[in-house]
């Protein structure tokens, strides 16, 4: 998850060299993942929303190979994700737990993800009823992150270990997906009509996103976490997921200060994805050292 959107937002920028060095470490550790889950039968036991990040994953890698014209994968890609969320979400729904915390939003981003990358399909192959359920797949995403919103302990902000950000990062893929919807509408006859309320709508779920950072940047500041955790992957997600969905809101809202804002925190983003790529590979070798 984190490693695809920060290679999406870095091909938006027009840094394709390093986007393209990025989507294959990616590829990589989503095929040593899905690997693990056919071998392993890892859906078998699969009730955490945690377990969701293999569909969010799966969408985001799906987007990034559809902006290199690789449509026909992207479509395979979203095929399997969809079946990923079929298998899992009646799972995580049956074992939800409350007061939920930064993982729980992993609902949302799951469905969202589908409805970024269905809403992409739809544009780029001109197909109106990809359209229609990526339309209905981001509803669904929205209303699921309220579900968890509501019942969400805010307190988690400061305890969290780095998953807290998923709760922004949340509401930033939400607004990707509206303004992926607002695309796809404005190419259909039919439903030009709805392309300006979904403009509107983008623009509206960016300024709440936009709200969440600044309250998560401001606990990061009071409860300043020093030790590293793994996850920190989730507070680089929210991260690259702010900068991809402001050039895409920048795009159909036609405010050019927030693509201003998306080229400088893709870089933000990029930073964080180093140094906890960083923290993770230090910390392999550790515990490597201590199991010989």
């Amino acid at each position: 998850m984190a490693t695809g959107i920060v290679s999406v937002g870095l091909s938006v920028d027009g840094q394709e060299a390093l986007s393209r060095v990025l989507l294959v470490v990616a590829a990589l550790v989503w095929y040593v993942v899905f690997a693990g889950i056919v071998l392993g039968g890892g859906l078998e036991h699969a009730r955490s929303p945690a377990a969701l990040t293999w569909v969010a994953g799966t969408g985001v890698l799906g987007e990034r190979l559809s902006l290199l014209g690789w449509n026909h994968e992207a479509a395979v890609l979203l095929a399997l994700a969809a079946l990923l969320w079929t298998a899992l979400v009646p799972a995580v729904l049956a074992h939800w737990r409350t007061p939920t915390v930064g993982t729980s939003f992993l609902l949302a981003v799951a469905t969202e993800s589908l409805a970024v990358l269905t809403s992409r399909l739809a544009l780029v192959d001109g197909l109106r009823s990809l359209a229609l359920a990526g339309f209905a797949l981001c509803a669904l995403g929205i209303l699921f992150y309220a579900v968890v919103l509501a019942r969400f302990e805010l307190h988690h902000l400061l305890v969290g270990r780095g998953d807290q950000w998923i709760a922004g990062g949340a509401l930033a893929i939400a607004t990707l997906a509206c303004a992926r919807c607002a695309q796809a509408a404005g190419v259909f006859p039919g439903l030009r009509g709805a392309s300006g309320a979904l403009d509107d709508a983008a623009l509206a779920l960016w300024a709440a996103a936009a709200l969440w950072l600044v309250a998560l940047l401001v606990c990061e500041a009071l409860q300043r976490r020093t030790r590293f955790d793994e996850r920190r992957w989730s507070t680089v997600f929210p991260l690259g997921m702010y900068a991809a969905c402001s050039f895409a809101t920048a795009r159909v809202a036609g405010v050019g200060g927030l693509a201003d804002f998306a080229r400088v925190w893709i870089w933000l983003a990029f930073a964080a994805w180093l140094l906890v790529a960083y923290g993770s590979f230090r910390q392999f070798l550790v515990s490597g050292s201590k199991k010989s």
